[in-house]
């Protein structure tokens, strides 16, 4: 069991109640103090949470608004914003209610720009929000079976730390790159550097120079165990950036998705008209059986392996997972996920997933659904307070993604035993490959393929759980889908 930077303060003076010693009905629900927690903690934690992923109100009508169906038509931004704001807000909810974790659901990055690019144009948008539902119908399928939750335990122990540090270099790379400290080189540049620091190799601009200081201010509370001290940088960053983009003008296209500036309107009126717009079966019609199967095993494969990804990394932050590395309800928190996946697509807001940025509630101290409650909640006010929710600049948000990214690889990188190399070479793949290629899933196949193929070469293929040979056939399958699919005459 991995132990977790909480804040060590609260505010409150301490209660008279032992540790550990329910305080009411809803503290013994909730398990609060029996998690070493408190309501205060929660309640910033789902603030801290909600501030780290709330571009994705932003983000998610864009991607999914660039896409155009089979018959030319575009979905709705304004419909997308309301779509995507109360399925998050009532997965996360659920999630909390019922999984009793710290971990948000919302429009999952990724799976969004699949149902985007590639079902969308070759049918209409009620088709591909069909394929997932179909999908989160398989998974809670795969659930209720107990199949899912026994591959996530045929993952070695190793493997499990491997992931939980690769998201956290994942999130870590996701701050620097959304905040603009780090950016992607133009291929015009003829140079094998992907990446570069700031512009042109120098940090320009207010914006950056936020990120900066949030960063080392959040890096300083955290050294001075400051109670808050990642929803107190956050905090104090948006404010000096409003009072920074106030006083020198910067252009709007310099701060990215969210402007910190006072918004024109602070109320706005929902529009619903997306929500339930599905057609389960018509994309089967549109593409055939076989290709719109493969559709609906991309979608899962991703969900599947990106939700266990983010569960066991967050999980493993909070200090949840016994020394078994499995966490309490496993099987209420999977079924949940898998629901989220099917609401999302019946909401036209694509297939919603666990957040990895939950992580940034973790830090602030969150270790139960109360947490959710918070974050749940102000996505269901953003129906209505969308100009406020998008206030918050990227540069002020993304030093906790930073900061907690260095927490988790501090708390799991010496649990791994490094001595044993086919444990050791597919954690550093695994590790690696999440930030690299901008995906857990990528990481967790590459991880399970190569331990697969290190056991037998070292003569232990009878350590092997045979449910990971058949994880490993999966990826094979993932990873070999475009020629597969050639070879079908799909493409």
């Amino acid at each position: 069991m991995t132990t977790s930077a909480t804040p060590a303060v609260d505010e409150q003076q301490p209660s008279p109640t032992p540790p550990g010693a329910a305080k009411n009905a809803f503290d013994r629900y909730f398990r609060i103090s029996e998690r070493g927690s408190s309501l205060g903690r929660e309640l910033r934690g789902g603030l801290a949470t909600f501030f780290a992923m709330a571009y994705i109100i932003v983000l998610n009508p864009i991607i999914l608004g660039a896409g155009q169906d089979k018959f030319g038509h575009q979905l709705d931004n304004g419909q997308l914003v309301t779509a995507t704001a109360l399925m998050a807000g009532l997965s996360t909810v659920l999630m909390g209610v019922i999984g009793n974790v710290p971990i948000a659901c919302a429009a999952g990055l990724g799976i969004n720009a699949v149902v985007s690019l590639q079902l969308a144009p070759k049918m209409s948008w009620p088709d591909a929000m069909g394929m997932v539902v179909l999908a989160g119908l398989v998974l809670m399928l795969l659930v209720a079976s107990g199949l899912r939750q026994r591959v996530m335990d045929a993952i070695p122990a190793g493997l499990r730390r491997a992931i939980a540090i690769g998201i956290g270099l994942f999130i870590s790379l996701i701050g620097l790159v959304d905040s603009g400290f780090v950016t992607r080189n133009p291929d015009a540049a003829h140079t094998t550097v992907p990446l570069g620091l700031g512009q042109g190799g120098q940090l320009q601009g207010w914006p950056v120079l936020v990120f900066v200081a949030g960063l080392a201010l959040t890096f300083i509370l955290l050294v001075r165990k400051a109670p808050g001290a990642i929803l107190v940088g956050i905090v104090v960053m948006t404010v000096v950036a409003i009072a920074v983009n106030a006083v020198a003008k910067i252009p709007d296209a310099s701060w990215g998705l969210s402007v910190p500036s006072m918004p024109d309107k602070i109320v706005d009126t929902p529009d619903f008209g997306l929500i339930g717009d599905v057609s389960l079966f018509g994309g089967f019609h549109e593409v055939g059986l076989l290709t719109g199967c493969l559709f609906v095993f991309t979608v899962l494969l991703s969900g599947f392996f990106d939700a266990m990804g983010t569960i066991i990394g967050v999980g493993e932050e909070a200090g949840l997972t016994d020394e078994k590395g499995q966490l309490p309800n496993m099987g209420k928190i999977l079924m949940i996920d898998g629901v989220a996946v099917a609401a999302g697509g019946a909401g036209s807001a694509s297939a919603n997933t666990c957040f990895v940025e939950s992580t940034a509630g973790v830090g602030e101290g969150a270790r139960t659904g109360v947490a959710n409650l918070m974050t749940g909640g102000l996505f269901l006010l953003a129906l209505v307070f969308t100009p406020l929710a998008t206030v918050v600049p990227a540069q002020a948000a993304t030093p906790a993604l930073v900061v907690v990214g260095f927490l988790i690889m501090a708390s799991n990188v010496k649990e791994i035993d490094w001595s044993d190399f086919t444990i050791a070479i597919p954690a550093f793949l695994t590790i690696i490959s999440m930030p690299f290629t901008y995906s857990i899933t990528n990481g967790i196949g590459i991880g399970v393929l190569s331990f697969i193929l290190l056991r037998i070469a070292d003569r232990r293929a009878r350590e092997i759980p045979w449910l990971l040979n058949a994880v490993g056939l999966c990826f094979l399958v993932y990873f070999m889908l475009d020629p597969i699919e050639r070879m079908l005459g799909v493409k």
